[in-house]
């Protein structure tokens, strides 16, 4: 017998929730075949079968909570050449084996309820062999494909309930609690400002086709408020510290936490050493973070150790908002639309493109006074970009 064992985690991670089996008992497994999904409180973990053979035993059902190490389940080894020359001809031929069964790639249950829950067909599978997994269907939610033929007519649709009631995913679950501890743990306050961003679109207008084509990557907004807000933490270092008991560390580094919306919630990747990084390396970063994190690739390394986040509510049309910290960490830049509007420029009214920012911080570590010196820093560097090479 050889037994399936919860995987390491992650730093800090010490439980998840059996989340599907892909597998029953008694049936045949494969080295390395994926054959149960567990869901921590930030990404999704499938665990492969160690060894071919037959899955004896499940030890936990689905749902249950497992810790680091836990039994899942046993399997014989050696069993899957001896069951398959067993086959009788009539049970090879019952009937004609279809495309899944020819090519012997079974998606995965979680992936195949979300498909038929969003009615999607046409997804690209990541896995084994071809095999669709969670995190493919979640990447096609999110970068839908137009659909060229319709024919066939679409099912009736069954009478919704008035309510539903849905248990929450551990990812919902670590989102409202730590909202919550961060709300009732720290002294939160937020600071205002406004910034004119029409040194940056001018800036990134002139440069984004050469940037584009020496660098691969397109060059975006992200990057100037990432070095923007490294040149003001310098400057400003409680803003990039934590409470420790009763100690306050200071950070000799930034590594930026980069707010992303998914499918399943919000995910914050961090970027480790940014403030050591160029314009490219910093969007090349982000692109591949947020890539990761919009198809439920992100390991649970890649989303800790953050000292610092930017949130962008602008994306979704926020024009201003009260971003909420990431404990521990003592501040987070809360980023908003552009929208022209008149302002006044040497007793003349102009119409510029303006943008509102936002810095909650933790008042227990960071003064009024730092929190403002902050902001401005970063509108003074956003206004005036050569600021930034200059060290300003």
């Amino acid at each position: 017998m050889t037994e399936v064992r919860v995987p390491t985690l992650g730093e800090s991670v010490t439980e998840a929730t059996l989340a599907t089996w892909f597998k029953k008992a008694g049936d045949l497994v494969v080295q390395d075949e994926m054959i149960c999904e567990l869901e921590t409180d930030k990404v999704t973990v499938e665990v492969a079968a160690p060894v071919s053979g037959t899955l004896s035993e499940i030890v936990a059902g689905e749902g249950v909570t497992v810790g680091v190490d836990a039994l899942l389940a046993q399997i014989s080894e050696g069993a899957t050449s001896n069951a398959e020359t067993k086959k009788t001809p009539v049970e090879q031929n019952v009937k004609a084996p279809s495309l899944e069964e020819k090519s012997g790639v079974k998606n995965a249950p979680s992936a195949e309820k979300l498909m038929e829950e969003n009615n999607i067909t046409n997804v690209s599978g990541t896995g084994r062999d071809g095999r669709i997994m969670k995190g493919d269907v979640l990447n096609a939610i999110a970068n839908p494909i137009p659909l060229q033929n319709i024919g066939a007519p679409a099912k009736p649709r069954k009478d919704d309930p008035r309510e539903e009631r849905v248990t929450m995913t551990r990812l919902r679950q670590t989102i409202a609690r730590r909202l919550k501890e961060s709300q009732n743990t720290a002294a939160m306050l937020t600071t205002y400002n406004e910034v004119d961003m029409s040194a940056v679109m001018d800036l990134r207008s002139e440069y984004k086709d050469m940037f584009l084509k020496k660098h691969g990557v397109k060059l975006g907004f992200m990057s100037f408020f990432t070095k923007a807000c490294c040149h003001a933490l310098n400057e400003i270092p409680e803003v990039n510290s934590e409470i420790d008991g009763n100690d306050v560390v200071y950070k000799n580094y930034v590594n930026m936490g980069i707010a992303a919306g998914t499918p399943t919630g919000l995910v914050v990747p961090v970027i480790n050493d940014v403030d050591q990084m160029s314009f490219a390396d910093i969007e090349k970063s982000i692109a591949e973070k947020g890539a990761r994190a919009r198809s439920g690739k992100l390991s649970m390394a890649e989303m800790q150790g953050g000292t610092f986040t930017i949130s962008n509510g602008g994306v979704y049309g926020s024009l201003m908002s009260s971003p909420i910290l990431n404990p521990p960490q003592s501040g987070i830049l809360g980023m908003h639309t552009i929208q022209k509007r008149p302002i006044v420029i040497n007793d003349e009214i102009v119409i510029r493109p303006m943008m509102y920012l936002a810095l909650s911080y933790d008042h227990r570590v960071v003064d009024g006074k730092g929190a403002v010196t902050f902001l401005v820093r970063v509108k003074e560097a956003l206004e005036d970009p050569r600021r930034l090479l200059m060290d300003l």
